[in-house]
């Protein structure tokens, strides 16, 4: 009986150290699948003009060079519309949240008429291409006078963040018991002191992933504001239409401006990102 124990214990052992490698490779995959792109954008950034159109591509930089991304500081204005993107997606992203969070507590904790029809109207918008409101958006700031202003812009921006941020935070909200609720309203909290002592600290890493997604989603937005705003007011993602010339596309330079605008991003990542963890992993056991 020893003999036959022995004989079968190694491929319990190795099965799962097997499947273990099959995920590993399969992450390994994704991550040079998914990371490949930047790679290339931030080495294009650091080569000579003439390296980035060569039709054999180097997969390291020959020589390094800071000349790309001073032609990028060069070719226009880059601070104007860098302040311009923050200035946007900040807001988008304050008023997306609380209005958000507002929404999506009504909806996972109160039952009211017309429910599931806000539930699929939220579901809806999201499935409607942004380029097929571009006409009514377009005519709508114009009567309202908002073309080519930062106002205009956030409005139509929070017309598909907002259903983001509602459908994301419900799905946080639901995920919190009612019961701990209750509990505290029947230590004598109030249904908002309920919320602000108990769901509020709950809800708050997932706010925090929702708010960065979201500010993602305003800081690459291209096409509204491309076709809302004029040159003197243009936003970040904009600015790099200026690398396409007559003469062609100056890509190492593009490259460099890409790289630029992706710091904040990655910034914005590092310092939030325990946060952004905890919001995937929050739970109401917590406290």
């Amino acid at each position: 009986m020893s003999t036959a124990t022995a004989q079968t214990t190694p491929p319990a052992v190795t099965r799962p150290r097997k499947s273990r490698l099959g995920w590993n490779l399969l992450g390994l995959l994704v991550f040079v699948t998914a990371g490949f792109p930047v790679y290339w954008m931030v080495n294009t950034a650091f080569k000579p003009a003439k390296d980035a159109i060569d039709p054999d591509p180097h997969f390291f930089p020959s020589t390094f060079t800071l000349e790309n991304f001073k032609r990028a500081l060069e070719i226009a204005d880059f601070w104007g519309p860098v302040l311009r993107s923050f200035v946007v997606s900040g807001v988008v992203v304050v008023i997306g949240i609380v209005v958000g969070m507002l929404a999506a507590l009504a909806i996972s904790r109160f039952a009211f008429r017309g429910r599931k029809i806000v539930i699929v109207g939220i579901l809806a918008v999201q499935m409607v291409p942004l380029v097929a409101m571009i006409i009514p958006v377009f005519l709508l700031l114009n009567d309202l006078g908002q073309y080519d202003r930062l106002s205009g812009l956030v409005i139509t921006y929070l017309t598909f963040v907002l259903p983001f941020t509602v459908w994301t935070l419900r799905g946080f909200i639901v995920n919190i018991p009612k019961e701990l609720e209750e509990a505290a309203m029947v230590d004598g909290c109030t249904r908002t002191g309920a919320f602000v002592r108990v769901v509020f600290p709950l809800l708050a890493p997932g706010m925090v992933a929702t708010s960065v997604y979201a500010f993602i989603q305003a800081w690459n937005e291209y096409l509204y504001a491309l076709m809302l705003m004029s040159q003197q007011n243009q936003t970040a993602t904009v600015w790099l239409s200026n690398f396409i010339t007559k003469n062609g596309t100056e890509y190492a330079p593009m490259m460099a401006g890409s790289t630029m605008m992706a710091v904040p991003i990655v910034i914005l990542f590092l310092l939030v990102q325990r946060k952004m963890a905890a919001g995937l992993t929050a739970g109401a056991v917590k406290g």
